[in-house]
């Protein structure tokens, strides 16, 4: 354990998919853990022994009470700093921070900001030379009935929005015709700007890195090989890639020019012409963490050394390597329901075959990893399949 750290590191929401890698990360490398769950939930992390999870009001429910207790909890344990794992925790934890002088490992202030408002991500894209998608924002969801060209997608300006005290969080949708749109403008929900862009079919690829004090260094990547849902979704299998120079050089200057300092991902979506368009940026950790580990980036602990002045790893520098796979068991589990329930829209014209979906799922490898396994706290690995599989069912709840 480490001994210059007086308190725990305050990691949340437990019940994000990157929370065993996170703890799994920041443990090995000595450092303290605790977590935070929303009231209510029975995140598997908790299976952990070294890791105490506590629960807090969901955000969702009552901002200023999340608020609130999570400042009281992370005073009771002393912690030293606060890692949001998912979106609603990014939101939480800068405006925490903000109230107690703690340090964040993640986004925070302006770049918490930028991690959370895709307008300003597409802004310092484009300035930094990423291509982007034509992108067209509107004020509220009646006013894409005036768009003409399909297939389109639509998808909220912000990541999360809080709506009369409590925090929303809201997908996009893809819509093949005008017939789509009607349907899909109204059922929406989600407040605030939205954007709308072109349907591009292609690839989804992450690309990761830490930045410190105006360099970006770490980098990896990988490239989606299943999502869970075909239309778009997080990944349910990934495969490890080398990352490409012109996307990391572009990448670092947009990280720079925004004054960011840690861990990010880059999402990438690469067309059937070769071309990756910027998707978003995510400023916390990411689902599929298991693969980068696997090759050596411990991306968490090391922006936890760097944050809390504890100095980087010394040893050479992982080599990103392609052909490196990671799975989710509970995922490719969904993913193949998916699949055999068929698409939503009519633009989503590649639709995986069901019998080579069956036969890619099945198929074991040697080699291949899991998601959120670990020898030593197996019951982990089972809890999150069983949850990811339950909360997907007709009367469940996703995590």
């Amino acid at each position: 354990m480490n001994d210059q750290l007086r308190g725990p590191i305050l990691i949340g929401f437990a019940e994000a998919l990157a929370a065993p890698e996170t703890a799994f990360s920041l443990r090995a490398a000595g450092l303290p853990v605790a977590a935070f769950t929303r009231r209510g939930k029975r995140p598997p992390l908790r299976k952990h022994p070294e890791v105490p999870v506590h629960a807090v009001t969901a955000p969702e429910q009552s901002a200023a009470e999340a608020i609130s207790e999570l400042k009281a909890l992370a005073t009771t344990l002393g912690a030293v700093a606060l890692l949001p794992l998912d979106d609603p925790a990014v939101w939480l934890c800068d405006r925490v921070a903000a109230e107690l002088g703690l340090p964040v490992i993640g986004a925070t202030g302006p770049q918490a900001r930028l991690a959370l408002d895709k307008r300003l991500q597409f802004d310092a894209a484009r300035a930094a030379g990423l291509p982007v998608p034509e992108t067209v924002v509107l004020d509220q969801a009646s006013d894409a009935l005036n768009l003409d060209e399909f297939p389109l997608v639509l998808k909220p300006a912000f990541a999360v929005t809080e709506i009369d005290g409590r925090l929303d969080k809201a997908g996009g949708a893809v819509c093949a015709n005008r017939d789509e749109l009607v349907a899909t403008v109204q059922r929406w929900r989600a407040a605030g700007p939205i954007l709308a862009q072109p349907w591009i079919a292609g690839s989804g690829e992450g690309v990761f890195g830490i930045a410190v004090d105006g360099e970006v260094r770490s980098w990896s990547a990988h490239r989606r090989l299943r999502m869970v849902n075909p239309q778009g979704s997080g990944s349910s299998a990934c495969i490890s890639a080398v990352p490409e120079e012109a996307i990391t050089a572009s990448g670092a200057r947009m990280m720079v020019q925004a004054g960011w300092e840690g861990l990010f991902m880059l999402e990438i979506l690469r067309d059937k012409h070769g071309t990756p368009w910027f998707m978003e940026l995510n400023g916390r950790t990411w689902g599929s963490l298991a693969l980068a580990r696997r090759l050596g980036f411990e991306y968490p602990a090391w922006a936890a050394s760097e944050r809390l002045g504890l100095g980087h790893p010394q040893g050479p520098e992982p080599v990103a390597r392609p052909e490196v796979v990671s799975r989710h068991l509970g995922r490719e589990i969904l993913h193949t329901l998916s699949v055999l329930r068929g698409p939503k829209s009519t633009a989503l014209v590649e639709w995986p075959g069901r019998w080579e979906t069956l036969r890619s799922v099945t198929r074991l490898r040697r080699g291949e990893g899991w998601y959120n396994w670990s020898r030593e706290h197996p019951a982990i690995f089972l809890d999150d399949t069983l949850q990811t599989v339950r909360g997907a069912m007709p009367r469940g709840r996703s995590r």
